[in-house]
């Protein structure tokens, strides 16, 4: 790249705005996915990525099963009309088939989840039944109404032997745990962990536990980045706060491409920063620096730094967890062999007017909830400056602005993303 080049990318005067879904694809066109799987066990597999479908050795159900409390009968003995009365001959439960033979007429007393006999493929409720018992006999009275195979979970209803149960590419949570248990699977096949360093850079910049001087502030990017990565089941090296000095910079870049499949800094991207960041880049890699259209945030820097895929972030609190979220962690998920990849959301109303030029993908700290009716609507924290991240901590997701949106009025639909599958 020219110095002209990096001039216009990094925030000359002439320079242009990449839109938020260009540079996103941009990046994910240069991931590839990380080599390597492992086998844990399940106990230990939460958070971590399938690397191979999980195939069912066994139906699931295993055998046919009431799905009620009640009684099980033959198809062949429910009436058209009128009230049915069948002798029941026995009591089936869950762990304990009925052993004996069934005749015409005769049914069997049956718990949620118990083997529905051979002979037997209907599942009567006991709230419409009435017990009838006479001589010493047992007998049970139900109206007519019921459907042949009402009430029975048919084996393999849910997971037929041989089909994939869960696929490879998932991130695996505790539904899919519980899944993968009830196969009688032990262990399970898992992508090799990816390992990502970070620093933060600046003479400003104070790590916790130092006491501040004249212009000081304490690293918050350190604290969010590193927890938001943990949160991905991700290892990570911290490298600490590198100041502007350009050995120190080389250094770091060094150390962390060394040990890691990726690298992220943040501060140090910005037209006017320390002018040895972008030097020592060109030196040690292939990066390049963009110009997003994006509110908070804008100044990226991506590629590479010898072998490690590179981020550089801004440095605004705020803008470092925007950008994080909306560039770093769909990477991730593909570095991690995760098939899904982008956050979800939602449509929702917005329940103040939002003020916003056509021109740049805004992300605002919001908080959705009900209203008095019982509908879902969204509004901002409050303040929402690229450096108050108490905005951010009150908030339960981020309503998404797209780039040639203007102002929204109260009762426009909004997009937005849920924490819950951001953060």
């Amino acid at each position: 790249m020219s110095n002209n080049e990096l001039h216009q990318c990094c925030g000359g005067p002439s320079a242009g705005l990449m839109p938020v879904g260009e540079g996103q694809h941009r990046i994910l066109e240069q991931i590839q996915t990380v080599v390597g799987w492992t086998k844990v066990d399940v106990r230990q597999a939460l958070g971590r990525v399938l690397a191979e479908d999980v195939i069912s050795p066994i139906n699931v159900p295993a055998y046919n099963n009431s799905a009620m409390d009640g009684y099980a009968v033959r198809g062949e003995d429910l009436p058209e009309s009128g009230e049915a009365r069948l002798k029941v001959i026995g009591n089936v439960l869950a762990g304990h088939p009925f052993q004996g033979s069934i005749e015409p007429g005769e049914c069997v007393k049956i718990m949620t989840g118990a083997q529905v006999p051979d002979a037997l493929d209907t599942v009567i409720i006991k709230e419409v039944c009435c017990c009838d018992d006479t001589d010493n006999q047992h007998f049970v009275r139900f109206p007519a109404g019921a459907s042949v195979g009402q009430n029975r979970r048919m084996a393999g209803e849910d997971l037929a032997k041989g089909t994939a149960a869960v696929s490879a590419g998932t991130r695996l949570g505790a539904a899919e745990l519980g899944l993968i248990a009830s196969l009688g699977q032990a262990e399970v096949k898992v992508r090799r962990q990816p390992r990502v360093a970070y620093f933060s850079t600046g003479d400003e910049i104070n790590s916790l536990g130092e006491p501040l001087q004249a212009g000081q502030i304490y690293d918050s990017n350190r604290y969010t980045v590193t927890a938001l990565l943990q949160q991905m089941d991700i290892e990570v090296v911290d490298l600490g706060v590198i100041r502007d000095n350009p050995e120190a910079i080389e250094e770091a870049f060094l150390q962390a491409s060394s040990q890691a499949d990726l690298v992220i800094s943040s501060g140090g991207v910005s037209l006017g920063e320390a002018d040895f960041v972008k030097d020592t880049l060109d030196k040690l890699g292939q990066v390049e620096f963009w110009r997003m259209a994006i509110k908070p945030g804008r100044p990226l820097a991506f590629g590479r730094v010898q072998d490690a895929h590179f981020f550089g972030l801004p440095g605004n609190p705020v803008a470092v967890m925007i950008t994080f979220l909306q560039f770093v962690k769909p990477a991730l998920r593909k570095l991690c062999g995760e098939s899904n990849i982008h956050p979800p959301g939602f449509m929702v109303n917005s329940a103040q007017r939002l003020k916003k030029k056509p021109g740049r993908t805004e992300f605002i700290r919001a908080i959705y909830s009900r209203d008095e009716a019982g509908q879902l609507q969204v509004a901002s924290t409050g303040q929402q400056g690229s450096g108050i991240l108490t905005s951010m901590s009150r908030a339960n997701c981020l309503i998404v602005l797209e780039q040639e949106r203007g102002t929204v009025e109260a009762g426009e639909a909004v997009w937005v993303q849920p924490f819950d599958g951001l953060i």
